[in-house]
């Protein structure tokens, strides 16, 4: 069972699933493929990642471009993170807009992102762990991605120092992509 909550960005889809608990712990199912096709994410996801972080990381803003785009449905299995989703599509009314959600351990919520966004997220806690599906394989030559601080996208991470690998510290801003 699940909560599918349609975004003010077209396509973006906060999911929050539900959770059976009792005092021995709790269960969820995180996805099921013919209740999110019933609800309109009608992809089929090809690999699942893991991304550990410690307090203060911000990894992205990170996309694939042509054939090789990713769609991500993204959670928190441990911890908490503000996960963000930036409209990259060309053409889109919300192009260069974006979405924050803290994503989280305790509130089990997941983030649908489709193709033609780029992805990021900044780790609030003392570690977090990020589970995400994508609807493509990674694919170095199609990886990109867009600074973090683009003052165009102008996206509030609650953090103006983050911890940041050499990679993101490059990346371009969105119009000169």
């Amino acid at each position: 069972m699940f909560v599918f909550e349609k975004l003010e960005i077209d396509g973006l889809c906060l999911i929050t699933p539900k959770v059976f608990a009792d005092e021995r712990g709790y269960f969820m199912e995180t996805y099921k493929r013919s209740v999110f096709f019933e609800n309109g994410i009608k992809r089929d996801f090809v690999q699942d990642n893991l991304s550990r972080s410690k307090k203060g990381v911000l990894r992205g803003l990170h996309y694939q471009e042509g054939d090789y785009a990713q769609g991500k449905l993204v959670r928190c299995s441990k911890g908490e993170v503000f996960d963000v989703a930036v409209d990259i599509r060309e053409g889109s009314k919300t192009f260069g807009q974006w979405y924050g959600v803290v994503l989280s351990e305790e509130n089990g919520k997941m983030l649908y992102i489709p193709e033609g966004f780029a992805h990021g997220f900044y780790t609030l806690s003392e570690v977090a762990d990020l589970v995400y599906k994508c609807t493509s394989e990674f694919h170095a030559p199609a990886d990109r991605g867009i600074i973090w601080n683009d003052p165009d996208i102008n996206i509030d991470w609650k953090t103006d120092k983050p911890i940041l690998s050499e990679k993101d510290m490059k990346h371009p801003r969105l119009k000169e992509n």
